[in-house]
């Protein structure tokens, strides 16, 4: 019976929170947009200022502003009046978060944040708080009920709050134009980062790493240099050290299927001559598309004169997080 409870109390939750989110429709409205053009037109940066449970909200709002197109960080009330106040300039929007809306310390920096000629958003759940009636632009998340059975704990407000910033980020970051490139900037740790700022340069075999055979030499001298290498293809070069062709585990089953002779036929025999190439400065997103796209598990890397500089299988787009 225990764990029956456990359940009902777990989706009586999300019932009320659900519902929580589901009012917030209501409050889009001219005064978000009013909200999304100041944080828009905004020269300087968008703070995010909240107390306890908002200011854990507010610093998860500031990041995802920050992350999506809209310069922003999140300061303390509390250390704001003892200094961080100097942080903000008249360039900047300021976004208060309360959601009964009369927190004493957000509530006593309003007046040096209008001083300084910062704009002041504010995000509460009373339209006749303080805080809503000294901002610039209010923004209302007023919840029908907590999910706390007694009233008291922060629940379904601070998801209203939660959803109310992601709605901004995401206004904000369709009306920049804010595109996938633009997010692996600010995530070049990320896999989405890797995937759209990795260069071959970065992740491909070079120098003695890069399988090269000799135009002209057996099939047998190709099968130990790809053995060697473990790329599971070998570049054929010309005696210029340019790419004429390329050798790979594939051709050698066809080689099999055609009972070649290993020890005495040439590798220019067999080999693929209209190869597919990468240039060191391409994407390795892009090598992967090209890969998928043509069914090919390696790429041979070439400069502007030909010359194999560096060879990559999709081994080496794993290892480096791309796929």
């Amino acid at each position: 019976m225990k764990h029956l409870s456990f359940i009902e109390s777990a989706k009586r939750v999300l019932e009320i929170e659900q519902q929580a989110i589901s009012e917030l429709n209501k409050f889009i409205d001219t005064s978000f947009a009013n909200a999304c053009e100041l944080m828009l037109n905004c020269k300087g940066r968008v703070i995010v200022i909240g107390m306890g449970k908002s200011g854990h909200i507010g610093n998860k709002v500031a990041a995802t502003l920050a992350s999506t197109g809209t310069p922003s960080f999140f300061v303390h009330p509390g250390e704001a009046s003892h200094g961080d106040l100097g942080m903000i300039t008249s360039d900047d929007v300021v976004l208060l978060i309360s959601n009964s809306g009369e927190t004493g310390e957000v509530i006593g920096i309003i007046p040096v944040i209008k001083r300084i000629g910062a704009h002041v958003i504010s995000m509460t759940g009373n339209e006749q708080s303080t805080m809503a009636q000294q901002a610039d632009v209010h923004l209302c998340i007023k919840v029908s009920k907590e999910a706390c059975p007694l009233g008291l704990a922060p629940t379904a407000s601070t998801t209203a709050t939660l959803v109310m910033g992601d709605a901004l980020a995401v206004a904000l970051l369709e009306s920049r134009g804010f595109t996938a490139d633009d997010f692996a900037l600010s995530h070049p740790g990320g896999s989405l980062g890797k995937r759209l700022l990795l260069t071959l340069e970065e992740i491909m075999h070079k120098g003695d790493g890069v399988p090269k055979t000799l135009a002209g030499s057996s099939i047998k001298d190709a099968l130990f240099e790809m053995s060697a290498k473990g790329l599971g293809m070998t570049a054929i070069v010309n005696q210029q050290g340019q790419l004429c062709g390329l050798f790979t585990d594939g051709d050698l089953r066809r080689v099999i299927e055609q009972k070649i002779d290993l020890h005495n036929d040439t590798i220019d025999s067999v080999m693929t001559i209209c190869c597919t190439t990468a240039s060191p400065d391409m994407l390795a997103a892009e090598a992967l598309n090209i890969m998928e796209k043509k069914r090919i598990n390696g790429l041979i890397v070439i400069d502007e004169n030909q010359h194999p500089i560096g060879a990559l299988n999709t081994q080496d787009l794993l290892r480096a997080g791309v796929l």
